[in-house]
């Protein structure tokens, strides 16, 4: 029995029908093979769609493999110039350091010279007033007005003290002019030196910030890189596991079964058995019996009919069928099960064959 659905066949005569119902009868299992096989079939050859990702993957990390490790020696390269940078950085930044403080010594000194030389103008404008108020003494009138020669000794004594005063005086002013001109010289030239140390420092500030900006950018297309590469390959494994796991459950099943028909082979009649003819005590017209099953315990076939009147599975269990199919059930059960399928002629359409040979 069966509920697939069928094409219309045309009447004809018993053994024509049966020939037909004998030859499907016999493929059931090449073709519950055949099915298996095609889904075994269509899994193994996801799985090798897989595994051929998996080799392009791989082939990818390679080549990604190659490009660390150039990248590597370029960021060595980078980090080596970034050390080279920071230690000529702190050479300059050291050299300021040592500048500014010679600059502000410089403009101490140069306040001081300055005071100095301010000092020594004042000293000197003062002896040139004097000098030009009081009548300048010359060596007669120092002769003539001297009181004995004592007296003479310490004017003329004075008046050469005088003299090495006034000199005196006109040097220091000389000197702390030429000491202002020159430390004012440099510093100038300590200014102009910090302004070239503070531009150069920027520079190399510059410069450092860019290969840092560098070497962190590569680093993360790197990072990023081996990330997705490394995502798509595990991904693609879980998919090739799963896909293996199926194939193993496929081909258990198949080994399943095919235990099972062994099984049932040994002990239980099967299409190549001896066939019961009219007098087999059919519960349902004999002329249904010999069209679907020829009166042998047929194994299921592609729909999962089988025995004496080819019950499908969930309905040998609807009317109270023991065990997992029809066939593998004495013949009494299965006459029992039939009968209340056939149901006084109730049930005859639950057999396409019941049709075919005009019983309705």
């Amino acid at each position: 029995m069966s509920f697939r659905r069928r094409r219309p066949i045309p009447h004809t005569i018993a053994a024509t029908a049966l020939a037909v119902v004998v030859a499907l009868a016999a493929a059931p299992a090449g073709e519950l093979q055949s099915a298996g096989a095609s889904s075994i079939g269509q899994l193994n050859s996801q799985l090798g769609a897989q595994q051929a990702h998996q080799q392009s993957l791989s082939a990818s990390l390679s080549r990604l493999a190659g490009l660390i490790s150039a990248l590597d020696g370029q960021i060595s390269l980078v980090q080596s110039r970034e050390a080279t940078v920071r230690a000529e950085l702190a050479q300059d930044r050291a050299a300021l350091a040592k500048a500014q403080v010679a600059l502000a010594k410089e403009r101490a000194l140069v306040a001081m010279l300055r005071g100095r030389l301010a000092r020594a103008r004042m000293l000197l404008s003062r002896q040139l007033v004097s000098s030009y108020e009081g009548d300048r003494p010359d060596l007669v009138t120092v002769v003539l007005d001297a009181n004995g020669f004592t007296d003479l000794l310490e004017k003329l004594d004075f008046l050469h003290r005088a003299e090495q005063q006034q000199q005196t005086i006109i040097s220091v002013t000389r000197a702390a002019k030429a000491q202002a001109d020159s430390a004012a010289k440099q510093l100038a030239r300590l200014e102009a030196s910090d302004r070239e140390m503070t531009q150069a420092a920027t520079v190399h500030a510059q410069a450092l910030a860019g290969m840092n900006a560098l070497l962190q950018s590569r680093q993360a297309a790197l990072a990023q890189a081996r990330a997705a590469q490394q995502a798509a390959l595990a991904a693609s494994r879980a998919t090739a596991n799963r896909l293996q796991s199926q194939i193993n459950r496929l081909k258990a099943e198949q080994a399943a079964a095919a235990a099972a028909r062994a099984a049932a082979s040994a002990t239980i009649p099967t299409a190549a058995g001896p066939a019961l003819g009219p007098s087999g005590g059919w519960v349902i017209p004999y002329a249904i019996v010999l069209c679907e099953s020829g009166g042998q315990n047929l194994p299921p076939n592609s729909a999962g009919a089988s025995g004496y009147y080819q019950i499908i599975p969930s309905t040998w269990k609807l009317f109270g069928g023991t065990g997992p199919a029809a066939y593998l059930a004495s013949k009494s059960e299965q006459d029992a099960v039939a009968s209340r399928i056939w149901n006084g002629g109730a049930g005859a359409s639950n057999w396409v064959c019941a049709g075919i040979v005009g019983i309705h």
